[in-house]
């Protein structure tokens, strides 16, 4: 089989395409590499296709989707805050992206196209844990544009019978999340922070909570979205089904470190959710999706990993 995994080059992009590469099966990705890097997938090079383009050129679409079975469409601009501050970008990477996937999918009769959706679709709603028949109720630009992406799908199945599966991630987290960024994910900050010796910056009081899921666990749904009958159409939660806050995972932290750092507080952040939890029932049942890795284990994972990367880093600089 052949897949296009579009922002193959980043974080959950390119630990998919490793997972795809060991299955033995056909590659393509296509990235702008506007936040992924080749350095993600150096690894797997030689036995991927690689397209440098971005999902806002429909042409570029097109090449990159030819005779692919199934398209992986991870590519986004992922951020809430910078949603915030520039909502005209978002949308275009966010929605006028997903339109021109779905459009070229359609074109190239794809088997099925799974999109990354979002959590962020829910929004400030108090009910936990998320249940997808909940009513949509972003916060945020990012979280509009996401749950677009989500509806566009959804009609492209009803006019044109193109299948579709919507996964709305649950802060994910694990190797290769840049925390050089400052609309990174937080617990790639706070790891940097522990191993820089640094003060981890928490935006509001820390009680605020996630159901952070590793990587790992994201992919097996990706994969899993593929081909699961009786999906198309349907739109999942992937989680853990659990949730710490942010002083927990703090806490996590100085045990993992061996350190105690103490945190700064600042003024909460605009379109930032206070607590999310997802409910993964259905994705049991429908996609036989089954978390494998806990949040205590991806968090130990994932600061093993950045401290390799920060001693590698370290030495090239002296």
């Amino acid at each position: 089989m052949r897949y296009l995994v579009t922002g193959g080059a980043g974080f959950i992009g390119s630990n998919t395409v490793d997972e795809l590469v060991r299955r033995g099966q056909s590659v393509v990705v296509l990235d702008d590499l506007s936040t992924g890097k080749e350095e993600n997938f150096a690894d797997v090079r030689n036995k991927i296709t690689f397209i440098r383009g971005s999902v806002t050129d429909l042409e570029a679409v097109r090449r990159a989707v030819h005779e692919a079975d199934y398209v992986l469409h991870l590519a986004a601009r992922t951020s809430v805050p910078r949603s915030v501050k520039d909502p005209l970008e978002t949308n275009r990477i966010n929605v006028d992206g997903t339109l021109n996937v779905l459009i070229a999918a359609r074109d190239a009769k794809v088997k099925r196209v799974v999109y990354a959706a979002s959590s962020s679709a829910y929004g400030e709603t108090p009910t936990l844990p998320k249940v997808e028949t909940m009513q949509p109720a972003p916060i945020s630009p990012y979280g509009v544009t996401k749950f677009a992406g989500e509806i566009y799908a959804q009609v492209f199945g009803r006019v044109y019978g193109l299948e579709n599966v919507s996964l709305r991630y649950f802060n994910v987290f694990g190797p290769r999340q840049d925390p050089s960024s400052p609309y990174s994910g937080v617990l790639s900050k706070f790891i940097t922070a522990f191993l820089e010796d640094g003060q981890p910056i928490v935006f509001g009081d820390g009680e605020q909570s996630r159901d952070f899921t590793y990587v790992e666990n994201v992919v097996q749904a990706n994969l899993l979205a593929c081909d699961a009958a009786s999906a198309s159409g349907r739109v999942f939660n992937v989680g853990v089904g659990g949730r710490f806050t942010l002083n927990q995972t703090l806490r996590l932290l100085d045990e993992i470190s061996g350190k105690h750092l103490a945190a700064k507080y600042e003024a909460p952040r605009e379109g930032d959710i206070r607590d999310s939890q997802a409910d993964i029932s259905l994705g049991r049942e429908i996609l036989g999706y089954d978390p494998t890795v806990g949040f205590e284990e991806g968090l130990r994972r994932t600061y093993e990993w950045y401290r390799k990367a920060h001693v590698k880093a370290t030495a090239k600089i002296h």
